[in-house]
């Protein structure tokens, strides 16, 4: 019978103290919401447990691509969307085949991106800090884009205007859904 083998002692830490440092740094944006809106938002709605408190829970980020474009679509809106969002896209596929569009199941047809907790704040941030500001004609986000249980759905038409994407190597303009999920059960009305 043989001996079990010796484990020696790693030689490097476990632990990056660098990702220790940067886990310690919250998202600006989740900070606010923490210190400035949790407060206001139980005194105003008169919750009792900060945990009725609503609060984003996830981002999905999707782009539908047509499968009648050549086979390359799919990878460069794949590319994109993980130069835009940091984690690398699920590639959605068909499930039946539609004789009229010309689709096969297992075709790809779409990739999607669902970030949460710090990648979700910082995202948001991008969002309404540098990329909606940088719409053509942009006067606001629809008020009526809530599906009554408190999230908010919104289509941006062109990749763009995301500062990560490059005007010059991008092929085709791609645009994208982008939904906001939160914990709240239902839509509250606009109390003046």
């Amino acid at each position: 019978m043989r001996a079990p083998p010796v484990v020696e002692p790693r030689s490097r830490p476990r632990h990056d103290p660098e990702s220790a440092i940067r886990s310690a740094m919250k998202a600006r944006l989740y900070e606010r919401y923490v210190k400035e809106v949790v407060p206001v938002l139980k005194e105003k709605r008169k919750y009792t447990n900060i945990h009725e408190v609503p609060r984003m829970e996830k981002i999905v980020v999707n782009m539908g691509v047509s499968a009648s474009l050549e086979k390359s679509a799919v990878d460069d809106a794949a590319k994109d969307l993980a130069l835009i969002t940091g984690r690398k896209p699920a590639i959605s596929k068909s499930r039946h085949n539609i004789a009229n569009f010309k689709l096969r199941s297992g075709l790809p047809i779409g990739c999607r991106v669902t970030l949460r907790r710090d990648a979700m704040y910082e995202f948001f941030d991008r969002l309404i800090a540098t990329a909606l500001p940088r719409i053509r004609d942009f006067r606001g986000l629809s008020p009526r884009s809530f599906d009554g249980r408190g999230n908010y759905s919104l289509g941006v038409g062109d990749q763009t205007i995301f500062p990560e994407i490059e005007l010059d190597k991008i092929k085709r303009q791609q645009g994208m859904d982008i939904t906001i999920v939160t914990s709240a059960q239902k839509e509250v009305k606009q109390s003046n």
